[in-house]
């Protein structure tokens, strides 16, 4: 009896103590160096929805661009072809860049790549456009949620745009294993709202390579 009272204990702890141990670097390494684009579920062949935002806010393409969690997303190479100037891909992943970077060829040299986590990413640069499809909600801390809206606070322009897109309510609760965070219109909102004017939010169901449908929340925002 007293062994059956404390199993509810000990598995939490252990939970508790696999969370704290989680590295999410290896994790999304191991990811990108084993599977094939077509083998996850956030695989693209073309970005509509992303692209849709440039041409609806008619971003110029002198416009300082960047894709946070970009990993091997097809994006940039879209972006390229439409003759944005000034991209940078961040990812936590190194085999996700190489991988995007080999699929570019001679065009990755216009790219500005960078390896690291949102949550410790440090530049000089300001942007025009900061566009995030399915990083943001990897972040179920409150104290890294706020640490990421902090950071896009001081490296967007005034008046620049801000894009965001996540699992909705009714969307996945995990992606890749990992637990998630999903968000209404006005969940996501909320966390912006004190240096940001919401401009739309959308529903989006994204069909996989799998043939199932996820549906996402993409949020527009303009830094004030």
């Amino acid at each position: 009896m007293v062994l059956d009272n404390l199993l509810p204990i000990l598995t939490s702890d252990l939970l508790l103590k696999e969370m704290e141990n989680f590295d999410r670097k290896k994790h999304w390494e191991n990811i990108y160096q084993t599977k094939q684009p077509q083998d996850v579920s956030w695989f693209q062949t073309k970005p509509d929805t992303s692209l849709n935002f440039f041409k609806k806010f008619q971003v110029p393409l002198s416009a300082k661009i960047i894709d946070v969690g970009g990993g091997d997303s097809l994006l940039v190479d879209n972006l390229l072809d439409l003759r944005y100037k000034d991209i940078t891909v961040l990812d936590i992943s190194e085999a996700a860049i190489d991988r995007a970077k080999r699929r570019l060829g001679i065009r990755a040299k216009n790219v500005k790549w960078v390896v690291g986590d949102i949550l410790n990413f440090q530049t000089t640069e300001k942007f025009d456009v900061w566009h995030d499809r399915a990083a943001f909600h990897f972040l179920t801390e409150e104290i890294d949620i706020k640490k990421y809206v902090s950071i896009s606070n001081d490296l967007i322009n005034n008046s620049g745009i801000l894009v965001i897109g996540t699992f909705s309510e009714t969307g996945p609760r995990k992606c890749s294993g990992i637990e998630i965070r999903n968000y209404s219109e006005d969940s996501l909102s909320n966390y912006f709202e004190d240096s940001f004017q919401k401009i739309s939010c959308i529903s989006v169901d994204h069909q996989t390579p799998f043939e199932t449908i996820q549906n996402f929340v993409f949020c527009s925002f303009r830094k004030l």
